[in-house]
């Protein structure tokens, strides 16, 4: 595998190595050795699975709110998603900043977000399945996230009108969830 940080200090694209032959290809997705060797020390708990039929689903930008904050590890197994992170890390040099990477199901790439990020994506192409590891339990109460559209935050993202839940319309702005 190989390990490449995003200009958001502690949060990398992962590219793992893949092995083809005439029946199809193997991938190791995590080893927690590697990952450890690699700076990461997350010990994944949960596995999340996101299934997206159109084209052009906005899903976040997603959090949960200390105690129950989430490092995540994001792969796309089917389609593609154009995945944004926004580091929230009061007094981290990048703190609001965020950056985009296309993750899809030919080049296998992973994400992997630390604590004290917001997380989303938008698919790219319609019947797009999704995975992640989460290495702190799903508490309700935690829950929250960010406007996908904030005007402060001013992501470059690739629709207009995506389809959204209901859940993420209502999410806060970035200056009031801070």
């Amino acid at each position: 595998m190989r390990f490449i940080e995003t200009q958001l200090q502690g949060a990398f694209i992962i590219e793992p190595k893949v092995y083809k032959d005439n029946r199809g290809f193997f991938v190791e997705t995590h080893n927690s050795r590697v990952f450890k060797d690699n700076g990461i020390d997350s010990c994944f708990v949960q596995d999340n699975y996101s299934f997206s039929k159109n084209k052009g689903v906005v899903r976040g930008l997603h959090l949960q709110r200390s105690p129950h904050e989430q490092s995540k590890l994001v792969w796309v197994v089917s389609g593609s998603v154009l995945d944004v992170i926004v580091d929230i890390r009061k007094g981290s040099p990048t703190f609001g900043k965020w950056v985009s990477y296309e993750l899809n199901s030919s080049e296998l790439k992973m994400i992997y977000v630390p604590k004290g990020f917001a997380h989303g994506f938008c698919t790219l192409e319609d019947n797009t399945h999704v995975l992640y590891k989460v290495d702190s339990f799903y508490a309700p109460d935690a829950d929250t996230g960010l406007l996908w559209n904030d005007e402060d935050l001013a992501i470059t993202w690739p629709v207009k009108d995506p389809v959204l839940s209901e859940k993420d319309k209502g999410l806060p702005r970035f200056k009031d969830l801070m």
